[in-house]
């Protein structure tokens, strides 16, 4: 493929969109600039026109994977209604389809290294996949007396800890990922689980 220099139409993507296929094919840390570069086409010096490094160029496809990634998790609590507890359950399985769909983007944003406050931009994004989840914690627990209730952020953040541990151990062929029931099913019942631990679905649901 000939080199197209910075005279690309889109470069800044198609760097984030070859930097994605090296993360999926290689992991995060397991290929350089002068590949991606190669990849979109361009020279190595082009890459510097619009990223300051390997680094900035990972931490744009992990900031445009949280805002995929807070767009699926509001349809998904959205879409779960009437219930609290139905909504909440589906923003666990967005979790799992995101990782399974998009699984650059999930290796950039949870499996790179990079702190989420690595740019302002990244932050904001992040926060917005975060508070979807907290908004559904509280949707939950609103029938709890305040003195009573749990902080959203404490059971959200275990939720997210939960539905990250299924991805990495049984969704993404990973070691145990021959588990003896589907993820989804495996998410769902942990979740119940913890939440009847909490009080905060009765024994029946």
């Amino acid at each position: 493929m000939p080199k197209r220099g910075y005279h690309h139409g889109n470069l800044r993507q198609a760097l984030v969109e070859a930097a994605l296929v090296l993360i999926e094919q290689k992991g995060p840390n397991g290929w350089t600039l002068s590949e991606a570069a190669k990849n979109a086409g361009v020279t190595p010096a082009a890459v510097y026109r619009h990223f300051e490094g390997r680094e900035d160029l990972i931490a744009e496809g992990a900031r445009q994977g949280h805002e995929i990634f807070a767009d699926l998790m509001t349809f998904a609590f959205n879409e779960g209604k009437p219930s609290a507890l139905a909504a909440f359950e589906a923003t666990g399985r967005a979790y799992l389809a995101f990782a399974r769909k998009y699984p650059g983007h999930y290796m950039a944003m949870f499996e790179s290294g990079l702190s989420a406050n690595e740019t302002h931009e990244l932050a904001a994004a992040a926060a917005k996949s975060r508070e979807v989840l907290e908004r559904a914690a509280e949707a939950l627990s609103e029938h709890i007396p305040p003195e009573k209730r749990p902080p959203p952020s404490m059971f959200s953040a275990h939720i997210w800890a939960l539905s990250h541990g299924v991805v990495e151990l049984f969704a993404r062929g990973r070691p145990g990922g021959n588990a003896p029931f589907p993820p989804e099913d495996l998410l769902e019942s942990g979740i119940g689980i913890y939440l009847r631990g909490l009080g905060l679905i009765a024994p029946d649901q």
